[in-house]
């Protein structure tokens, strides 16, 4: 029993689930050593406390990081969160993970032919935002700078797809969804899966499609799928007055494999990327059609939090220092395309060039104040770095799209 409940809590530490062969092979290592070596129980028991022992010197600083967790990053240089808007458009923000921008889907890793989908965005009156680009390389970094219109320079993290109370800057509470809300708007938040729910945080949203009994207190956040064209267009056809706004997750394309282990090779896994490309375009498709046949004059955002990676084996590979700029791109080009009301971009567009500034833009337009543009945040992107370099977090990309390599 002390080896079986020592390596289970080792494997939900590393997997955060129970996988099949892996449970079974710690039950079978338990039952083999109760049956042959029980005499050295005192041995097991001395060498699982060292092994605790030893985890306390990554332990505390992980545990003082996040007490000592303050959300001062997200405090705005200016007056925005007072912003009065004067166009209440209803706002649609789809979030296609891992979608390439088409500027980079025909270079290349990539080299694919995603033509038909961008003729139909085009004629649907979609602008479309070539070379625009991530700042994080992960879904909660990339929407904690999103939702918080502000850099946090990943100080926050704890690994490469992990930061603390990420889920709770994206879910309950940020100046996005504030702002939002002292103008009005009703909030909706649809997920095809729970991962930013995982670890149940207060919900900010006026509503969601999941709840937290549709999340378990041990697994990653997908363990669970719905489909998003129900609630979507259940809530559009809702009497109300308010103006809405919806944060739509959609888990397609998505990336290749986060461990080595789980990767059939880059050549394998791009033929998977593009197979779960074309569903992302036929449920983007979909969602878009249900938008415009309720809502013509919407406000559509398709923006993208990452890239897919295409090219790696597996995502842990971005930690090895890099200065080609396909790799780069690969991991951190984005899809942007929005359907503007009137099809009347505001001239101020060209300043859309990665997500941190997205709402800043937005809310510029909708106030018809062009002076929160004054203090927009730098375009550039970030990644935390475990080979080839001192260990840290540096800065990829610069202000002007181009590949460096800077130590924040």
């Amino acid at each position: 029993m002390s080896l079986l409940f020592f390596l289970v809590f080792i494997e939900l530490s590393l997997y955060a689930q129970f996988r099949l062969w892996f449970t079974l092979g710690i039950v079978i290592v338990s039952v083999v050593f109760a049956y042959f070596l029980y005499k050295h129980l005192k041995k097991l028991v001395v060498f699982q406390l060292l092994l605790a022992f030893i985890g306390l010197f990554s332990l505390v600083p992980t545990v003082l990081q996040q007490l000592n967790y303050s959300d001062a990053w997200m405090q705005q240089p200016d007056d925005i969160e007072a912003a009065i808007f004067k166009k209440t458009p209803n706002i649609y923000y789809l979030q296609p993970d891992g979608y390439v921008n088409f500027s980079e889907m025909d270079r290349g890793y990539y080299e694919i032919d995603n033509s038909d989908f961008k003729n139909y965005l085009e004629k649907n009156g979609f602008t479309l935002y070539d070379g625009f680009r991530s700042n994080y390389n992960a879904t909660l970094a990339s929407n904690m700078a999103t939702f918080g219109m502000k850099h946090h320079y990943l100080n926050y993290g704890f690994n490469l797809a992990e930061t603390i109370n990420g889920r709770e800057v994206i879910v309950s509470g940020n100046p996005v969804l504030d702002i939002l809300k002292n103008n009005g708007y009703k909030t909706h938040f649809i997920a095809e899966v729970p991962y930013l729910l995982a670890n149940k945080p207060k919900m900010g949203y006026d509503y969601s499609n999941f709840t937290k009994e549709d999340v378990g207190f041990i697994g990653t956040g997908y363990s669970k799928e719905k489909e998003i064209f129900e609630p979507l267009e259940t809530t559009m056809k809702l009497d109300s007055l308010q103006p809405k706004f919806y944060f739509v997750e959609i888990f397609k394309p998505g990336h290749v494999p986060s461990r080595k282990e789980s990767s059939l090779g880059a050549e394998k896994e791009k033929e998977l990327w593009i197979e779960r490309l074309q569903i992302a375009n036929t449920t983007l498709t979909k969602a878009i059609d249900i938008i415009k046949a309720n809502d013509p004059n919407a406000l559509i955002i398709i923006m993208a939090d990452h890239g897919g990676d295409v090219g790696m084996d597996y995502t842990l590979q971005a930690r090895k220092k890099s200065l080609e700029r396909d790799w780069i791109y690969s991991i951190y080009s984005a899809q942007l395309a929005i359907h503007w009301p009137d099809g009347i971009a505001p001239e101020f567009d060209s300043k859309l060039e990665s997500p941190v500034n997205v709402f800043r833009i937005l809310f510029s337009y909708l106030a018809e104040n062009e002076s929160y543009l004054n203090k927009l945040e730098e375009n550039s992107s970030y990644i935390i770095i475990e080979e080839n370099a001192p260990k840290g977090v540096y800065k990829c990309i610069d202000e002007d799209g181009k590949v460096t390599f800077e130590k924040v």
